[in-house]
């Protein structure tokens, strides 16, 4: 795909989910991994790394930073340089639309002796970054973001860090990373309390590359000054990713399709637990530990859905599978009510009012709410739909073809390849009548 491009998906009603797949790496575990590699001593190997978009502004950034990186198709080879090795860019930090890249990376850079600053795309500059800079503040570090608390981040070196004892105002598993990566450069130890349980990538890489975390109950902990030691990853696929495909099977009449080695983590699975609530028929097999990460084979075949009031304890745990999650209530008998999902608001978009204009396109009957909204279930339309840049609406409408009684039309789906490089290939192959076309 060539710079400034506009790419627009076109699928055809009707069609199956059938086959084997193979989804892409976990994006939150290839960003991580990468990292702590890049701070670890000695070489490490990382096998499934996502090659998209996000994860090579990691890599790029970390290669600014005077990390040595090979890149084969499969794998990247990164020769750390040690938790005190980094050296200062020459130029801002580029992370794209990562805000993944851009939270953690500003907790990493936080205890480094240089200066650096971060950057991003149009969508990255607009997100909130106050949650991150209060806290590295109350660590001692000299971070500065622009005046609408967003990028660009401006962080001074040379700062000794101290170690924090800090309650979470939002459940964030970006703000706890960013915090116990800052902490491994502080003095003592750093606590973190979750106000609820958020995904734990980060806490199961530290332990992997030989970092020792403390866990009880929402409280994290970890000793600053701890020496990183290289080892290889296998990264599984990514659920967030496979979540579409599930919505797909479920949705469409005679679909049955086997995902291969996907990352069931128990702080990624909600969307399992949400889809068989509805009535989908989704069988795991082959559970397996994988570099501290459980994996599991998922098999989903269509079934009929119903509308639910998704249980609370669930949503944090879901919050970038709502996309497809709403998708699968439009086609689901009944309402389905989503509440306590303010955080969809500061996303890639406001997925909140993006989700319930693409729903309103193809003639769904939905409700907004501050923090959620409401899904009258019923039959599909044709119709266009504005992905608004943000490459989890755009995935998520294209499978609702499926169920479409004319051409479902989703515009500017370049962003895809952020996450899920191949999806139209792959989508395709696996049953979706989908055509993508490009213009200047």
């Amino acid at each position: 795909m060539q710079s400034g491009q506009l790419i627009h998906y076109h699928i055809q009603p009707g069609g199956k989910m059938r086959g084997t797949i193979r989804i892409p790496g976990d994006k939150s575990i290839s960003h991580r991994a990468l990292m702590l590699a890049a701070i670890a001593d000695g070489k490490t190997r990382i096998d499934g790394f996502l090659h998209g978009e996000d994860t090579l502004a990691t890599l790029m950034a970390m290669r600014s930073m005077g990390v040595q990186i090979e890149q084969t198709e499969q794998s990247v080879g990164v020769y750390g340089v040690g938790l005190h090795g980094l050296h200062a860019p020459s130029a801002p930090l580029d992370l794209g639309n990562s805000g993944t890249s851009a939270r953690l990376l500003a907790g990493l850079l936080a205890g480094q002796p240089f200066d650096s600053t971060i950057v991003g795309d149009a969508s990255l500059m607009r997100r909130p970054m106050r949650r991150i800079i209060e806290p590295l503040s109350l660590m001692n570090a000299d971070v500065h973001a622009s005046d609408k608390d967003t990028l660009p981040i401006h962080i001074h070196g040379g700062r000794q860090l101290h170690a924090i004892d800090y309650t979470m105002p939002v459940g964030s598993a970006q703000l706890k990373s960013c915090l116990l990566l800052a902490g491994l450069y502080a003095d003592g130890i750093s606590r973190i309390h979750e106000p609820v349980i958020t995904r734990d990538h980060t806490e199961r890489m530290l332990q992997h590359f030989g970092c020792t975390i403390e866990k009880y109950m929402n409280t994290v902990s970890l000793f600053g000054g701890q020496v990183l030691t290289a080892a290889n990853v296998c990264i599984p696929g990514d659920i967030s990713s496979a979540a579409f495909f599930m919505v797909g099977a479920s949705i469409a009449r005679g679909s049955d399709i086997h995902l291969q080695n996907v990352g069931v983590n128990p702080t990624r699975d909600a969307v399992i637990h949400i889809l068989k609530a509805m009535g989908a028929d989704i069988e795991l097999t082959g559970h397996k530990m994988v570099s501290g990460e459980p994996v599991a084979d998922i098999r989903v075949k269509a079934a009929p859905l119903h509308g639910i009031t998704i249980p609370l304890t669930r949503v944090a745990l879901a919050i970038d599978e709502f996309p497809a999650i709403m998708v699968a209530a439009a086609c689901a008998e009944g309402k389905t009510v989503l509440h306590g999902a303010d955080e969809l608001r500061v996303k890639e978009s406001d997925r909140i009012e993006s989700i319930a204009a693409g729903l309103r396109a193809i003639g769904t009957t939905v409700e907004t709410f501050d923090d959620g909204m409401e899904v009258t279930g019923g039959a599909i339309d044709g119709g266009v739909v504005d992905s608004f840049t943000d490459h989890r609406i755009a995935m998520a409408f294209a499978m609702i073809g499926l169920r479409a009684t004319d051409t479902v039309t989703v515009r500017n789906c370049a962003n895809v390849n952020t996450s899920f490089p191949g999806f139209v290939e792959i989508a395709s192959a696996a049953g979706l009548s989908i055509k993508q076309d490009a213009t200047a």
